[in-house]
């Protein structure tokens, strides 16, 4: 459930960028707010999980760079700390995504832009979680 919060936008990022001419403008107006919607829901039920029940969290998805005494893993993070940023990120980029659904209405390249906003909230989303500074830094 942890790992699915960071990785939900970039999915949706994917959907749109690949499929936007398929999906058109009703369907990433439905597809990219909703799953934000169903992530800050996600954020919330990690915050109880780890904030509240105290259940600290590492992921460890790899070494991302390893050269000598100086190891670099890909990883994520989800203390009270983190998920508390992750449902106030989350539950932003929610209100933000279906305020953009209004506001962008008329917008030609409407599924493109709803395809990027769901990219920064996926590095958003790195940045908060992230294990290292490097990891911070690309976030």
């Amino acid at each position: 459930m942890l790992l699915s919060i960071i990785v939900t936008p970039l999915m949706v990022f994917l959907v749109l960028s690949f499929f936007g001419r398929h999906v058109g403008h009703k369907g990433s107006a439905i597809i990219a707010p909703g799953f934000m919607v169903c992530n800050a829901v996600l954020s919330f039920g990690s915050f109880y999980y780890v904030g509240i029940l105290g259940n600290f969290t590492y992921i460890c998805l790899g070494t991302w760079i390893d050269c000598g005494l100086f190891v670099v893993n890909w990883g994520f993070v989800f203390d009270s700390l983190t998920v508390t940023m992750l449902a106030v990120v989350n539950t932003i980029s929610a209100l933000v995504h279906i305020y953009s659904v209004f506001y962008m209405e008329r917008d030609p390249h409407f599924t493109r832009f709803m395809a990027y906003l769901s990219l920064f909230t996926f590095f958003m989303l790195v940045l908060v979680s992230a294990d290292n500074f490097i990891q911070l830094f690309l976030g």
